[in-house]
C-alpha cells in the first residue's frame, strides 16, 4: 500500500534528487522531543490490549473525524468523566473505524495509520468493512507477542529519545519506574504548568493547594508560589526533562512591577479574577517561566492559538483533549514584546514558538525568530502537521528565518505507532522541498544532503538539549 515515492515531487528531476536526499535520512534515529504518549506504557511494558485501544481510543485525530460524522464517542470506547457507559467491545469499535475508512481519504491520519498497519503489523490490504475482522485478527495476534510490547516497539522504531508531557502535580511515578527497571530506552518528561498557572483551568485553586502540599511551599504568597514552581521544575529535570510546554490561549506576555504581580496573584488565587485579569496573569507567568528557564536551562515551548474544549457538551461529558480544540488567530509581535524586552537577546535561552495561525508564519514568526537570539520557530503543528502544511511552513518561514532558526520536527502525538510515520512524512516533505532548491540551482546537492540530516535529526537534538 505504501508507494516508495510517496510525497516526492512528480517532476522527474526533482524526484530523483529527493530520492537521494531521503536515502541520507530515512534510517536516522528518531528524536521525539515533544509529545503526549503515556509513560505507563514503558514503565509497565504490558501488551497493548487490542487494536482499538492502540489505534482509536487514544487518538483524537481518528475519533474526531468519526464524531464529525455523527458517531458518538461512547460507541468508540472513549471513557466518560462520570464513569458512564461506553463501548467495551473493541472489535465493534474497530469495525466502526473500518466501515468509515473512506472518511480519511487524503488526510494525514490515513497516511499515518496505513504506514503503521503495513510497516509494524504487516497488513497489506486496505482497511474496509470487508477486511476489518481479518486485519483486527492479524494485529491482535501480533500484540500477543513480546516483540510488540511498548519497549520492544520503542527499540524497533529506532527511537533515540521520547519526551512525554506531565502536569507539575504529577508524581512522575512511571518515569521513576522506568529508571529503576534498568531498561535503556530513554523516555523523559516535560513540564506542563498550565494547571497551576492558568486561573481558568478547572480546579485551579485546588491545584495550588496540592502544589503547596507536594513542595512544602506557601503558595498563598507570590514568593512561595514562584518558589514552588521552581522546585517542581528541578524535580522534573531530575527525571530527564529538558523542556517546558505552555498551552496558553494567546501569546500575550507581561512584565509587571512586583507589587502589581503580587496583587494580581492574590486576586487569582482567591478565584475572583475577571477574564481580563486571568489573561494578564497568564501573560505575566510566561515571562516568569522565561526567567526560570534562563536560570535552570529548560527549553521553553509556547503553544498558543487553540480555542480549547470548544464543544462544551463534549468537555463536560468526556473532559479535555477530545478533538474539540479549534485554531484561532494569534498575534505575536506586540504580544511577546514585554518578554522579549527582558529576555529576547539572551543567547542562553531558547523559546520555541508554535502557531495554529499560518498567517503569522511570514508576517510575524519568521521575522521574530530571524532576529532575536532567544527565539526559534517550532515545526508545523497539529492541524498543519500534514504534507501540505509542512510545505507551506517551509515556503513561508525559510526565506526570512532560514533553516537554522527552526528546530527540526516533533510529532506531538498520543498515538505511539504513528511516531515513525509522522517522522517519515516530515523527512520526505523536507527532502522534496530541498530537491526543488537543488533543481532550481539555489543550493548544491551536498549542502542539501547535510541540511536534510539537520532537519531530520540534529536540529531537534540541539534545540531541545538532547
Amino acid at each position: 500500500m505504501l508507494h516508495p515515492d510517496r510525497l516526492f515531487p512528480s517532476d522527474p528531476t526533482q524526484r530523483a534528487i529527493a530520492r537521494r536526499l531521503y536515502g541520507e535520512v530515512s534510517a536516522l534515529p528518531i528524536i521525539s522531543p515533544h509529545g503526549h504518549t503515556d509513560p505507563s506504557w514503558f514503565a509497565k511494558d504490558e501488551a497493548f490490549p487490542d487494536p482499538a485501544s492502540l489505534f482509536v481510543k487514544p487518538d483524537h485525530y481518528a475519533f474526531r473525524m468519526l464524531y464529525s460524522q455523527g458517531i458518538p464517542l461512547e460507541q468508540l470506547g472513549v471513557p466518560r468523566k462520570d464513569g458512564g457507559e461506553t463501548s467495551t467491545d473493541s472489535r465493534a469499535i474497530w469495525r466502526l473505524l473500518a466501515s468509515n475508512w473512506h472518511l480519511f481519504r487524503g488526510t494525514p491520519t490515513s497516511m499515518w495509520l496505513t504506514h503503521a498497519f503495513e510497516t509494524v503489523f504487516g497488513v497489506t490490504e486496505r482497511l474496509s468493512a470487508a477486511s476489518a475482522d481479518r486485519i483486527y485478527d492479524q494485529i491482535e495476534e501480533c500484540l500477543r507477542k513480546p516483540e510488540f510490547r511498548p519497549r520492544a516497539l520503542f527499540e524497533r522504531f529506532n527511537l533515540e529519545v521520547l519526551a512525554t508531557t506531565e502536569s507539575p502535580l504529577d508524581t512522575l511515578e512511571h518515569h521513576k519506574a522506568i529508571r529503576e527497571s534498568g531498561w535503556k530506552g530513554r523516555v523523559i518528561t516535560a513540564f506542563r504548568p498550565d494547571p497551576v498557572v492558568d486561573p481558568e483551568f478547572e480546579g485551579f485553586r485546588e491545584n495550588l493547594a496540592e502544589l503547596a502540599r507536594i513542595t512544602g511551599k506557601d503558595t498563598t504568597t507570590w514568593d512561595g508560589y514562584l518558589a514552588a514552581l521552581a522546585d517542581r521544575r528541578l524535580y522534573f529535570k531530575s527525571y530527564g526533562a529538558t523542556s517546558t510546554d505552555h498551552g496558553h490561549p494567546t501569546a500575550a506576555t507581561a512584565d509587571l512591577p512586583r507589587a502589581e504581580a503580587e496583587t494580581l496573584f492574590d486576586i487569582v488565587r482567591r478565584g475572583s479574577a475577571t477574564a481580563e485579569e486571568a489573561e494578564l496573569f497568564r501573560a505575566q507567568m510566561l515571562t516568569e517561566m522565561a526567567r526560570m528557564s534562563l536560570e535552570d536551562g529548560l527549553v521553553m515551548q509556547i503553544h498558543p492559538g487553540s480555542f480549547r474544549n470548544h464543544n462544551t457538551m463534549l468537555f463536560e461529558r468526556f473532559g479535555r483533549d477530545k478533538g474539540a480544540d479549534i485554531p484561532s488567530g494569534t498575534e505575536y509581535v506586540r504580544a511577546l514584546k514585554p518578554l522579549l524586552d527582558r529576555f529576547g537577546n539572551e543567547r542562553d535561552l531558547t523559546i520555541i514558538l508554535f502557531t495554529l495561525d499560518e498567517d503569522s508564519y511570514s508576517r510575524e514568526l519568521a521575522p521574530l525568530a530571524g532576529h532575536y537570539p532567544a527565539l526559534r520557530v517550532g515545526p508545523a503543528w497539529w492541524f498543519h502537521d500534514s504534507p501540505e502544511g509542512m510545505r507551506r511552513y517551509r515556503e513561508m518561514i525559510t526565506e526570512t528565518a532560514g533553516f537554522y532558526n527552526t528546530v527540526g520536527f516533533n510529532d506531538d502525538t498520543r498515538a505511539f505507532c504513528s511516531i515513525p510515520a509522522r517522522h517519515d512524512v516530515s523527512r520526505r516533505v523536507d527532502c522534496s522541498f530541498l530537491a526543488r532548491l537543488v533543481a532550481e540551482h539555489r543550493m548544491e546537492e551536498d549542502e542539501a544532503a547535510d541540511l536534510a540530516v539537520d532537519l531530520a535529526y540534529r536540529l531537534a537534538k540541539t534545540a531541545y538539549k538532547l
